[in-house]
């Protein structure tokens, strides 16, 4: 089908045009067979067209699409409640349809509370070099990438951005004026690094120390991408006040969610946020239903197994290609390759063999593949990647 020219040209999209989905494949009206290895960046966790998805998606079809957050919606205080009972420090959440509007909640929510208990003052951001918030003129801001910034004027005040590991820096940046932390426990669009167990431990220590929000952006690392519901729950200690997630906790459907402590949210009252489609009874339908099957039985323990081979594979051929991979990088099923050569290359040319992947910072080719494959599909994609990579090597 030829290009719709009446579309931004924001993105340049393969020539492959798919028209179903099943499980962890993708198909072309040709019925050419691909494996998706990057799931919608992180978004299809459940794999394409999960049966139980499409029957809570078609059954909430033939009720109530929307009602505007005027109205309660069904399910919407269960799934809330579900959330919090998981993550244990979380008293209040806030349903989005994004990553970038949960992120935007969070650091409303962050200012709210500086401002409203005593501290107006407080309104600075601290974030790190490498991050992605979102698309939107304060998360771009806030991610601090000079290149999503060119050409949209001056960048908006009261952000700080610092280089990414730098601990005296951050000591140094923070002041009367500093009112949250935001930072990624694994960096996605940075090149899959992950946050150290010391580090987010020390970020909330530090936060306590000055009476700061620390705020998480789980909307890539989370929904149990690394092998636990949320990321930051590997580690002991380490919990913030407020957490933006996204992607896969809707299975595919556009859902977000912004999590935080009851006391980080009690100033956010009617007048100081809202959202016309977030949390609508679609989504939230969906959304319960998600984390239905997120909770079954083995579900993370095989996401944890699964990881495990795939960072097994990788390093044999880390090993088999060491003139074009310089380490292995990521958590759990975000996972991916530092190259030698151009990671775009290598995502083009994966094509070729009917492997999906993505790209990200530092010349990382990116994988977050969905939770339900197996380690079939793991052999299935380190034969495509080795195919493709000796090709890329024979182009010079």
């Amino acid at each position: 089908m030829a290009a719709n020219n009446h579309i931004y040209d924001c993105y340049r999209p393969p020539a492959q045009e798919f028209v179903r989905g099943e499980g962890p494949y993708l198909y072309t009206e040709d019925g050419d067979k691909y494996l998706d290895f990057i799931a919608g960046i992180a978004v299809s966790g459940l794999g394409h067209a999960h049966p139980k998805l499409v029957e809570v998606l078609n059954a909430q079809a033939s009720k109530l699409w929307h009602l505007s957050n005027m109205f309660r919606v069904e399910g919407a205080e269960r799934l809330a409640e579900r959330y919090c009972d998981h993550l244990g420090w979380a008293g209040k959440v806030f349903f989005t349809n994004s990553g970038a509007e949960a992120v935007e909640c969070a650091m409303k929510t962050a200012r709210r509370y500086q401002h409203d208990s005593g501290h107006p003052e407080r309104v600075d951001i601290i974030s790190f070099s490498g991050a992605f918030h979102g698309r939107t003129m304060s998360t771009v801001t806030a991610g601090g990438n000079p290149k999503y910034m060119k050409g949209f004027g001056p960048a908006i005040p009261g952000f700080i951005n610092l280089e990414f590991g730098d601990h005296e820096a951050l000591k140094e940046a923070i002041s009367e004026t500093t009112a949250a932390i935001l930072v990624e426990p694994v960096q996605g669009e940075g090149g899959l690094r992950p946050l150290p167990p010391e580090c987010l431990r020390g970020l909330r220590a530090l936060c306590d120390e000055h009476g700061l929000m620390l705020i998480y952006d789980e909307v890539q690392c989370g929904a149990g991408r690394t092998g636990k519901l949320f990321a930051h729950q590997w580690v002991e200690g380490g919990h913030p006040d407020i957490m933006a997630a996204a992607k896969g906790i809707g299975g595919g459907y556009p859902l977000g969610a912004c999590f935080a402590t009851a006391e980080a949210a009690q100033y956010m009252v009617p007048g100081t946020h809202g959202s016309t489609y977030g949390g609508g009874p679609m989504a939230i339908a969906v959304g319960n239903a998600a984390l239905d099957l997120m909770e079954e039985e083995e579900f993370l323990d095989n996401v944890v197994k699964v990881s495990n081979f795939l960072k097994q594979q990788f390093e044999g051929l880390k090993d088999e290609f060491p003139d074009m991979i310089e380490e292995l990088r990521g958590k759990g099923l975000l996972m991916g390759l530092q190259m030698k050569v151009p990671n775009v290359d290598v995502k083009v040319k994966a094509l070729d063999h009917n492997l999906l992947v993505g790209t990200a910072g530092d010349n990382v080719l990116r994988m977050a593949p969905p939770l339900i494959i197996t380690e079939d599909h793991v052999r299935e994609a380190i034969d495509a990647l080795r195919k493709t990579l000796i090709d890329v090597k024979a182009a010079g």
